[in-house]
């Protein structure tokens, strides 16, 4: 069975990987000059990160560079140990190209050693959903191949909505092209988006207020999440706590029985979305991808 490994822009909680064993990368940021490698939450000052960025600081987020991908990846080769690494969207960073290069000078070393790499076509928790849910297969002996057919039809099925106050941040992030962040930047209008076909986002709609805003994020999750009592609905926050709660709140007094998780946008990924940002993240019939072409 292959060592399982994720990456810290799934966002999954750092309890969730201690529990399950998962292997993670630990990708940077940096924040006033200082490069941090995110660890799941377990040592981050969230508080600190957004104040900051809300003075107008400016993070930044970068490529883990081939050497260092081959430093994590080659104890596992060497001792003989194959990796299945449930991976953020590739649409989403340049990182994968130095992973690939990594990969091709390690296969030259131990030609026989493999690591499969899941596409979730996502990222934050609508990558880390699949992380998880997969992990506890792999914790009861799932084969890579077992692993692979639950993936490849769970991710299917997760569904995940994005309110952000501004789309600049998306766009000097280059995760939002020009035209979408035109396109969703309206005075006043806070923009919603998913993830679409080719594991990019789309701005779906625009919502006029905050209150707006939370009331469809919630309807969204009570309309459409499916089997609550199986699979945990998450709700996120970048360092807009009232707003995140007011969703939870909407979902539980429909949803009483639901396992809701609240959790707060990581510095790597609220580099990108930027603060005052809300989001869901749920198993649905089918990913809502229509609305995103």
């Amino acid at each position: 069975m292959s060592v399982l490994f994720c990456d810290s822009d799934c966002e999954l909680w750092y309890e969730d990987i201690e529990r399950l064993n998962i292997e993670y990368i630990k990708m940077p940021y940096t924040l006033d000059g200082v490069e941090t490698f995110y660890d799941m939450g377990k040592t981050t000052d969230f508080k600190h990160f957004y104040e900051r960025v809300r003075a107008g600081a400016m993070p930044i987020t970068s490529a883990i560079n081939p050497d260092v991908y081959e430093e994590i990846i080659e104890p596992y080769f060497k001792n003989g140990q194959d990796i299945f690494y449930i991976a953020f969207g590739r649409e989403f960073s340049g990182t994968f190209d130095h992973l690939d290069t990594a990969l091709k000078n390690l296969k030259v070393k131990y030609p026989k050693r493999k690591m499969t790499i899941f596409d979730t076509k996502a990222i934050s928790l609508a990558s880390g959903m699949q992380v998880k849910y997969a992990a506890e297969l792999w914790k009861k002996g799932a084969t890579d191949e077992e692993l692979l057919a639950f993936l490849n039809d769970f991710t299917h099925h997760v569904n995940c909505f994005i309110a952000v106050d501004s789309l600049m941040h998306l766009y000097r992030g280059g995760r939002l092209s020009k035209a979408g962040m035109i396109a969703g930047s309206i005075l006043g209008v806070k923009p919603i988006l998913t993830f679409n076909e080719k594991g990019g986002l789309s701005v779906i709609k625009k919502i006029n207020g905050r209150k707006a805003v939370a009331r469809f994020l919630a309807q969204e999750v009570i309309e459409h999440a499916r089997k609550t009592e199986e699979y945990e609905i998450f709700v996120l926050d970048a360092d807009d706590k009232e707003n995140g709660d007011r969703v939870y709140e909407l979902i539980k007094q429909e949803l009483p029985n639901a396992k809701i998780v609240r959790q707060p946008v990581g510095p790597v990924i609220g580099t990108h979305c930027g603060p005052g940002t809300v989001a869901v993240t749920y198993y649905a019939d089918k990913r809502t991808i229509e609305l995103a072409k």
